[in-house]
Parts: C-alpha cells; sequence; structure tokens
C-alpha cells in the first residue's frame, strides 16, 4: 500500500532513484541522533540497555502509526544500537510459507527480521511466524498424502520487528506476540525545524531557520515529508536563488508546488472539495469519496485522513465522512447550511369537521 502523495507519483524514476539514495543518507544511525518521540525513544533506549546488559536477543517490537514518522528508520536504528545484522522484507511479499521459512532458517542470533505492513501477512505465512516468535522453532511438513511427517527445526533466537499503519488489522494473535508495542505520533514544529536543518546539513544546502522553519511547517508533521520537500526547495534555490534556503525562496518553491500553508496538497484539498462540493459537506462514504476523485480508498485512509483529522478539518461519524467548519474556513468557502424542513403534511385525522363547519 502506497503512503506517497500525490505530487510523488509524478517525479521521474532518475529522480526517485536519486531520493532514494538521499533518503538512505540523511536516515539516522543511532538512538541519538533520531530527533522527536523522546517517550518511545526513553522506553526503546532502556529496552535496548537491558537487552545488552543481558546479552540477549531484544523482544518483538511492533511500531505503529501513520506513514513516514520513522518506522523504518528506527528498525535500522536498533540493528545499529544492537550491533547485528537487519533482514528486511514486507507482509505482501511473503505470499507462501514457504517464503517465511526460507528467511527464518537463515536468521543468525540476535538478528533482526523487520516485516513492514506486517497487517499484510496471510494467515497461513502467520501460523508458521507465531512458534518462531514464541518458541523459536520452526515447523515444517516434508513429503504429502499418508507418508508426510512434521518435522520441528529449531531457530538461534532472533528479533522481528513489525511496522504497520493499521493496528486494528493486525490479528490478536499476532499482536500478542509482541512483548513491546509502540505507537508513533506526528512530530511536533521544534523537532520538524531540527530535521530539516539536520537534513540541510547533511546536504550541504545552506539554510537560514526561518528557512528551516517555513519547510517544517507545512511538512504535515512527517519527517519523510519533511526531507522531500527540502530536496524539491533545494533544486528551486539552486536553479533560482543562488543555492541558499532562506524563507522567501522556501515559500515560492512551496506555493509553485502547491503546497500551503498548513502543508495540505492537491490530492488533500481535493478530498475536502470533493466532501464538500460534491456532497453537501457529508457525511460521505470512504468509496464513495474514492470514486468521486478517482483515488484508491487506502491512500485517502492511509495518508490523507490521518494528518486531516489532526488538524480538525475530517470527522468520521458511523454514516461516514463529514467536514468540519474550520475546512470550510480554510478553502475560503461558506458553510452550506442545512435546508429548512419541509411543514408537516397534515394526518388523517388532523381535521375533524363538525357540525358547525
Amino acid at each position: 500500500m502506497s503512503d506517497q502523495s500525490t505530487s510523488d507519483r509524478f517525479i521521474s524514476p532518475k529522480q526517485q532513484s536519486e531520493d532514494t539514495r538521499l533518503a538512505g543518507v540523511l536516515r539516522p544511525q543511532r538512538l541519538a541522533e533520531f530527533t522527536g518521540q523522546e517517550k518511545l525513544k526513553t522506553n526503546l533506549g532502556i529496552l535496548i540497555e537491558a537487552a545488552q546488559g543481558r546479552q540477549e536477543s531484544l523482544d518483538h517490537i511492533l511500531f505503529h502509526g501513520p506513514p513516514g514518522l520513522g518506522k523504518t528508520t528506527l528498525a535500522h536504528v536498533v540493528a545499529n544500537e544492537m550491533n547485528v545484522n537487519i533482514r528486511i522484507t514486507a507482509g505482501p511479499a511473503i505470499e507462501r510459507a514457504g517464503d517465511l521459512a526460507a528467511i527464518l532458517t537463515n536468521m543468525r542470533a540476535g538478528d533482526i527480521l523487520f516485516i513492514d505492513e506486517v497487517h499484510r501477512l496471510g494467515r497461513a505465512v502467520e501460523e508458521i511466524l507465531y512458534p518462531a516468535m514464541e518458541d523459536f522453532v520452526l515447523d515444517i511438513v516434508v513429503g504429502k498424502g499418508p507418508g508426510a511427517k512434521n518435522v520441528r527445526l529449531k531457530l538461534p533466537k532472533f528479533t522481528v520487528i513489525g511496522a504497520t499503519t493499521r493496528l486494528a488489522l493486525l490479528t490478536a494473535p499476532l499482536r500478542a506476540r509482541f512483548g513491546a508495542v509502540y505507537r508513533m505520533d506526528f512530530y511536533e514544529q521544534a523537532a520538524m525545524e531540527q530535521i530539516v536543518s539536520r537534513g540541510a546539513g547533511i546536504l550541504g544546502v545552506p539554510i537560514e531557520s526561518d528557512g528551516a522553519a517555513e519547510i517544517a511547517r507545512r511538512a504535515r508533521g512527517t519527517p519523510r515529508v519533511a526531507l522531500r520537500l527540502l530536496r524539491r526547495v533545494r533544486d528551486y534555490a539552486q536553479v533560482r536563488a543562488a543555492g541558499q534556503i532562506d524563507v522567501e525562496t522556501a515559500v515560492a518553491a512551496l506555493n509553485l508546488l502547491e503546497i500551503d500553508t498548513l502543508g495540505l496538497d492537491d490530492l488533500d484539498r481535493r478530498v475536502l472539495r470533493a466532501i464538500i462540493e460534491k456532497f453537501g459537506g457529508g457525511p460521505v462514504g470512504l468509496d464513495t469519496i474514492a470514486a468521486s476523485i478517482s483515488e484508491e480508498a487506502d491512500t485517502i485512509m492511509d495518508v490523507v485522513e490521518p494528518y486531516l483529522l489532526q488538524l480538525g478539518f475530517l470527522e468520521r461519524t458511523s454514516r461516514g465522512r463529514v467536514a468540519t467548519p474550520h475546512a470550510y474556513k480554510h478553502l475560503g468557502l461558506t458553510t452550506t447550511v442545512p435546508p429548512a424542513a419541509p411543514p408537516a403534511q397534515p394526518s388523517l385525522f388532523s381535521h375533524v369537521e363538525t357540525d358547525e363547519e
């Protein structure tokens, strides 16, 4: 499931490759370098230090929250702090139980298996993963028919780190096998400014504090978005502003990208306008919104809705999504007033004729 916004999908393959390389360079390598999520970092630091003190592998860890907040980055940080290898895969990539068995049999003691979008594992694959996580054994069936035998292989003690944007879709048995579950929230403005300034330093781009603040303000509280915007502003500054990023350059570049002052992009505004202009402000169902703007419902739910809900622009009700007065005000639209109820029709017995009439 993609967690990229609309503007990301029109970048050339060459630019995407460059962005991927730069994303790896910009990624923090140690817990001390990781900005934001202070409570999570404290708890994670204690978990790592305790495991190192006992010379044991880490307990299984689950990170959940909106996309782009650093779940994958934290998995790499944990591997670096523990000085162990990390193997990376994704739930949809493990289609058969044999795929998971091949990965597990190549794990070494203390290694980390990172499973992104862990909620998308198939049921048969999960059944293999349960004993592997709990008892560090792998149950495989050899042969077919009456001659089939169940073989149990011992596995070295390893750590599974799962990441998901949909905690509710994780099955209860799998969720219960993670010993440490951490939620990642959107970042505060101060933390975002530090992330932008650090990224600019790594890229070697001169940036003023007000320029960093402007990029951070429009980054939706999401480091991935902030670093993507930083790279685009860097390009604009290189071509039109002698390579330096100040607030005027940042504003001009972000306006050209159609990123407004609250970080809403074209997709966000299309969702809000669809609810307001096509469906009278709601309530309207998610699939109906997606069909009306030719977008995937999963993209709207994972990428658009969390930030709009945080801003108070959207409400989820039992009947569907509803745009709030804040959304009308931000888009410069007048709040629609629901039409007055038609007068009640007189009932059959509301008027009884009398002899005087």
